[in-house]
This record gives C-alpha cells, sequence and structure tokens, in this order.
C-alpha cells in the first residue's frame, strides 16, 4: 500500500511512525512533512499543506491507495472531498463537519442547540457592542476568535481592561486576520481540564485515551499560551464515572447533532473539557488530533492505526478494533528560545538518535544533519507502566537531545501525579 500523510509537524510524525507498523504499507509520502520525518516517511517539501489542488494532483499522480488529512486548515478547507473526488479514500471530516473546528459561533450554537453541556456565552461582530458587554459581564470571561488561529486565538481576560484590550486585539488590529471578524465571549469555567480525542464512523464512537496539555510556554503554567509544552496520558482527573458521563452527555449527543445536521462526521474528533463543580463541559473541539496530545496517545495503541483509520472512513468502526496498552506516556516538547513570540532558526540539534522516541515538529535537513526550524521543534515522549516512571524516562531522554537556545518546561505532569497522589 502507498499512504500519505497531510501536514509537517510533530503530530504528523507521530501518526506516521504509528503507520508504519503496518507491514503492507510500503511506502508513505509526508506532503510537506519536515526534515525530521524525512528519516520514517518520502517528503515532498514543494507542496503546501493547504494547497488543496496541489495535494490531491500529487495524490493521484502516485497512486496512492489512502491519505491521512492531520491538520485542521486543510480539512477545513475541504481537501479530503477534493481526494474522495478522485477516488481516493482519506482519513478526517469534510468540509462541511470540519466547521465544527473552524468556526466557534458554529459549534457553540450546536451545543446551545442540542443541550450539549458548555460555557454560557454571547456572539459578536461589532467592536463597540463586544467592548460594551465586557463593562458588565462577570469577570474573569474568555474571549475566542472565532475562525482558526493556531489554536491561539483565546485570550482569558482577569480583568475588565485585559477583556477590553483582547477585544481589539482580535478584532481590531486583526491579529489572527479573518478569523477574528466576530468573536465569542464566554463565561469563566474552573475546573482541571482533559483532552479526549476519539475515532468516529458518524456512527460509533470510541474515545482514546485521555491527555493532559500544559499551553503555558514556563513552568507553573506562567507566561504567553503556546501550541502546548507537552503532554501526558491518561489524565489522572479523567475517571471511569467521569468517561460514562461524558459518553453519555457529550460524545453520543455531538456525533447525533451532526448528522441531525446534515454534518456527518468520520475521523478523529477532539473534545477539550473541562471538569467543572457542575459536571464536564467542553471548552472546544478540533476536526483532528492534537498536538501534542498525538505525541503521547498514539506510543499508547495496541491496535493497527491505519486499520481504524480506514473503518472510520468506510463506516465500519468498532469498539474492539481499538485497543491500549496498560501504561502512561509523557511527552517534553523543546522549543526555541523566545517561543511563542519571536525566535531564531537553523541551530544544529544534537543527539537525536541518543532518545528513543523523538518527534520531530520544527526542522530541516542539511548534509544529512538537522536543524532547528521552527518554534516548537521536538517532541520527546517516553512510556512506563506508571506515569511517574514515563515522566522520568521523558526527561532523561529529553537531556540527551539538544541546541542552543532551547527552552523546555521542567514540571510536566507534575500536576497529573499530584492529583494521583490525592
Amino acid at each position: 500500500m502507498k499512504i500519505g500523510v497531510v501536514g509537517g509537524g510533530g503530530r504528523e510524525h507521530a501518526i506516521i511512525k504509528a503507520l508504519k507498523k503496518n507491514k503492507e504499507i510500503e511506502v508513505i509520502y509526508a506532503i510537506p512533512g519536515n526534515g525530521g520525518i524525512a528519516r520514517d516517511a518520502v517528503c515532498v517539501p514543494e507542496i503546501k499543506a493547504t494547497d488543496v489542488p496541489a495535494v490531491v494532483k500529487f495524490c493521484k499522480d502516485q497512486k496512492l491507495d489512502y491519505v491521512v488529512v492531520a491538520p485542521d486548515d486543510p480539512l477545513v478547507l475541504g481537501t479530503v472531498d477534493a481526494l474522495e473526488n478522485v477516488g481516493i479514500p482519506a482519513f478526517g471530516p469534510k468540509a462541511n463537519a470540519a466547521i465544527i473546528e473552524g468556526s466557534k459561533v458554529f459549534s457553540k450554537n450546536l451545543m446551545k442547540k442540542y443541550g450539549i453541556p458548555t460555557a454560557k456565552y454571547e456572539v459578536f461582530h461589532d467592536i463597540q457592542a463586544a467592548e460594551d458587554y465586557v463593562r458588565t459581564c462577570p469577570i474573569p470571561t474568555v474571549i475566542k476568535a472565532d475562525g482558526l488561529a493556531l489554536g491561539k486565538g483565546v485570550i482569558i481576560a482577569m480583568t475588565r481592561e485585559e477583556a477590553v484590550a483582547g477585544i481589539k486585539t482580535i478584532m481590531e488590529e486583526k491579529k489572527f486576520g479573518h478569523s477574528g471578524d466576530q468573536i465569542v465571549i464566554e463565561e469563566y469555567l474552573e475546573g482541571p481540564e482533559v483532552s479526549v480525542l476519539s475515532f468516529t464512523d458518524g456512527k460509533t464512537v470510541v474515545p482514546m485515551i485521555s491527555s493532559m496539555d500544559h499551553k503555558r510556554i514556563n513552568d507553573n503554567d506562567e507566561g504567553p499560551n503556546t501550541g502546548g509544552m507537552g503532554t501526558i496520558a491518561p489524565n489522572p482527573y479523567y475517571t471511569k464515572e467521569i468517561a460514562a458521563e461524558c459518553m453519555e452527555k457529550i460524545f453520543k449527543p455531538t456525533i447525533a447533532a451532526m448528522n441531525q445536521e446534515g454534518r456527518t462526521f468520520r475521523g478523529c474528533l477532539y473534545f477539550g473539557l473541562m471538569i467543572t463543580k457542575d459536571g464536564p463541559k467542553v471548552i472546544e473541539y478540533n476536526c483532528r488530533f492534537g498536538d501534542p496530545e498525538a505525541q503521547v496517545v498514539l506510543p499508547l495503541l495496541d491496535s493497527d492505526l491505519l486499520t481504524i483509520m480506514q473503518a472510520t472512513t468506510n463506516g465500519t468502526l468498532r469498539e474492539d478494533m481499538v485497543k491500549w496498552k496498560d501504561a502512561a506516556a509523557c511527552c517534553v516538547i523543546e522549543a526555541s528560545g523566545g517561543y511563542p513570540v519571536s525566535y531564531k532558526s537553523g541551530y544544529e540539534i544534537k543527539g537525536i538518535d541518543q532518545a528513543e522516541h523523538v518527534y520531530v515538529a520544527g526542522a530541516e535537513l542539511k548534509d544529512g544533519k538537522l536543524y532547528t526550524h521552527g518554534g516548537r521543534v521536538l517532541g520527546v515522549v517516553e512510556t512506563a507502566p506508571t506515569l511517574k516512571e514515563a515522566i522520568d524516562k521523558a526527561y532523561e531522554s529529553a537531556a540527551k537531545v539538544s541546541f542552543a537556545h532551547m527552552h523546555m518546561r521542567h514540571d510536566i505532569g507534575q500536576r497529573a501525579l499530584k492529583a494521583l497522589a490525592q
């Protein structure tokens, strides 16, 4: 079989490494891939993941048997639709279902209409109306750009002044472009956050192992939000009781709601949850594998990933197809110093072969050597029978890999260990 994976980050590297375990796969093309992924797949750096016609032409010319569309932008742009139109089956939702991530307004209205628990909210198209609202609404409050913003289009305003400044940043200064043409302002929820990825064929939904992301750049959850500085799995706050409640009140109702709207969702549906005093509530949906959540969840998968993915596409997904190792995982992100604001690239990455599981997010290959190329550079992942062992192993491995001006957090998983100790 010849497989394509659209995307070029750490998540795509994790997907490719998981797919490679299937012996029927002869070759995997990464479109565009990156210098680190080039060790595990044939990269096609001349094609951007968002160039839908070029992606489709390449997949058709190479006679690919199956394509995994991993990032949000190509999904929202309709890459799966375009591939299926030329007879190539693909993993991921069609554009009309990917809107569940592509528009915060759509997803909030969907939850309201179908009674899926989420934060109370208001939608604004007008800056003045939004500013008037935050002068009287409960504080803290959360302000979200409607469209895709690389996971960064959310501002948690602790004061009214911060709320007004956040509205200006998104709607007036257009920090996230047209994604900020309209915004959602919602109530601030409190409680532990949980990420749950799920496989679904539009009828059956099979949740993956839960995980916990660490978004802030610095230890103790300080500093600006990033795309994610590390993850652990499973998440200790996600108990069997919570999981059962989520299945009945959130997961199944979401799949049913999308079907009811004529937007059947097939692929990986990500549920960003908060466990509040009133029970679990949805913070956000993503229409694809989270990054870096995929990096800790996929190494724990004890079934063939390609078989599962094809079942989501074919509408033949069964719960017994998806089996998990009885283990834990930790991912430590090594980032460029200065990320997420400004940083320099082009530093040689040393020691990458010393660590067993390294997913490359931002690197380029020159003369057989890897150099940094991006904000988040590497995800160092280890699995072990217990979370404590997985964390210790991940940091031992991370210490072996280095590049100039590297930055990483040293407390990934500590909050989870405290929860386990309670």
